[in-house]
């Protein structure tokens, strides 16, 4: 299949959802005429640092690759939150120059206060913190963020911030003065560096329901750890985001505290009674012990390829021209979709094709490219609106021959096979494609228009058959009891849900699980307000 011309069409407001727009804009102008953001002056810039080849890790680094080995990177995959949270621990503590971190999401809970803890204990020793947040959320850790800043060898920012710094997100960004399109681009990366010489990406924020810590749900994700020329890539991409005109420092947003000393007590109080358990198993899916471990033993089991990182440029968050055409994220994820001969497995949360992945999965058929995607059941999906949005789509997938498989709370949980959720509710969020067992492709980018020209996002093509297999093994290892296949019946038109019961018997059903007719109500509502590409 050849690289079509991706563009996202443009859609036309209904009447319904002018006369929100101008209540808001009232609204708006009423609750926050004094509410503007400060000059943000002069803003010094800095580059990753390269000569680290001396430190603990870069040696690390350099005594795992085999002799002899040509491929100039490095992996390792995390499937599991609490080996993905140790290895950033871990990397943390052996850092001895740098650690650059890009964010979407910091939570004021267990796991985002031990991370900022690690990074205040990085910088005592001496280590360079460049921390980089998104700003949606980032008012409901304020305090911690400038009591971080107030330490030694700290730098915070906060990209694309919006003027109203209190109330919860949704509020700030409708109630924010100025244009709500640009406060609607949100930074969606997620990175890790440490030294420049260690690189953890994928599809995690920094949050306990990531790394298996939420008593109410949590996220079956992936990450992967990379040594090697992907890591000054990626280091690339990072810097390129922290000298950004939408990189604030998070002192000129908020003010220097009158008192540094207090700022930085008041931090300590907050974070160091934090705890995050080490992993209870002594080995991942795939036979690896934890990365910490790995680094004491002084080397770290890797697969070595090639690879080519997909960073969308900053200004992608403010520039309208880049509104009507996937930016670099997506658009190098839907290359090398739409480069398969044989076969395409898609991971993703949240799903849904539009006038551009339509054509795309009809041309794919076409040509015999089976197709399997992986995606949440309205019983495991955080975002009921965007799974709505995703069924319309369902009918006309399956008659090309899709293979569609949404996740089953009730059987992962009780298979184990994605982690140990005790009694919280399993919820999809990797974003993972896999080409015909030849290449893996990791990141934050979900497969929807949010993603192709909304958020900044980030991936990464690794053409690694090892890995892909790796990878596809670890889907189908329960031989799919964990989800529901989906089928259509005879008339073309009913889905039906085909299951593991309880005894392990094959059961279908035509009612869709987890669902209700309040659900059903509500998100014909919400329809009525949120146009697809804003989702």
């Amino acid at each position: 299949m050849n690289s079509p011309a991706l563009r996202i069409p443009s859609s036309g407001i209904s009447s319904t959802r002018l006369v929100w727009r101008l209540l808001v804009l009232a609204l708006v102008s009423l609750l926050t005429a004094c509410v503007s953001l400060p000059p943000r002056g002069e803003v010094s810039s800095s580059l990753a640092l390269a000569d680290t080849a001396d430190t603990s890790l870069a040696r690390v680094a350099a005594s795992s690759r085999p002799p002899g080995e040509a491929q100039p990177s490095g992996f390792r995959l995390l499937p599991l939150g609490e080996f993905a949270f140790d290895a950033r621990v871990a990397l943390s503590r052996q850092a001895e120059r740098s650690l650059d971190l890009q964010y979407y999401y910091i939570h004021r809970d267990e796991a985002g206060r031990t991370l900022l803890r690690e990074l205040r204990d990085a910088a005592q020793r001496g280590v360079r913190v460049r921390l980089l947040v998104d700003d949606f959320y980032a008012a409901q850790i304020d305090d911690l963020l400038i009591g971080l800043a107030s330490f030694a060898n700290v730098e915070v920012r906060l990209f694309n911030p919006m003027p109203l710094r209190r109330g919860a997100p949704v509020f700030r960004l409708v109630l924010s003065p100025g244009d709500f399109q640009l406060y609607n681009h949100r930074m969606h990366n997620k990175l890790f560096v440490a030294d420049n010489a260690m690189a953890i990406y994928g599809g995690r924020n920094i949050a306990d329901e990531y790394f298996m810590k939420n008593r109410e749900a949590n996220f079956i994700d992936s990450d992967v750890l990379s040594t090697g020329r992907v890591v000054t890539d990626l280091s690339a991409a990072f810097d390129r985001y922290w000298n950004s005109e939408l990189a604030w420092p998070v002192q000129t947003l908020l003010g220097k505290p009158t008192d540094a000393a207090a700022a930085r007590l008041h931090f300590d109080r907050e974070v160091d009674n934090a705890r995050v358990a080490a992993p209870q198993v002594p080995t991942d899916p795939f036979g690896q012990s934890t990365v910490g471990a790995q680094l004491h033993e002084g080397r770290l089991m890797l697969s070595y390829a090639a690879a080519q990182v997909h960073a969308d440029p900053p200004e992608k968050a403010s520039d309208t021209t880049f509104a009507t055409e996937p930016a670099q994220a997506v658009s190098g994820l839907l290359a090398a979709l739409t480069a398969a001969r044989q076969e395409v497995v898609m991971v993703s949360p949240y799903f849904v094709p539009g006038e551009v992945g339509m054509p795309l999965i009809r041309k794919a058929r076409e040509n015999g490219i089976r197709i399997m995607l992986f995606t949440n059941s309205l019983g495991s999906t955080d975002e009921p609106l965007v799974h709505d949005r995703y069924a319309a789509y369902r009918v006309e997938m399956l008659r090309l021959g899709v293979e569609l498989y949404e996740v089953s709370p009730t059987q992962t949980r009780r298979l184990r096979r994605f982690g140990d959720f005790g009694r919280s509710l399993p919820r999809l969020h990797a974003k993972v494609a896999i080409v015909d067992r030849q290449r893996l492709l990791v990141g934050s980018a979900n497969l929807d228009a949010r993603s192709a020209v909304g958020n900044t996002e980030l991936s990464v093509v690794i053409d690694s058959p090892v890995l892909a297999d790796v990878f596809a093994s670890g889907i189908d290892g329960d031989n799919f009891a964990s989800v529901y296949k989906l089928r259509l019946k005879p008339d073309g038109q009913t889905i039906e849900w085909i299951h593991f019961d309880e005894q392990d018997q094959i059961s279908a059903t035509i009612d869709e699980p987890d669902s209700g007719l309040w659900l059903r109500l509500k998100l014909w509502l919400l329809s009525l307000l949120v146009d697809e590409r804003d989702l």
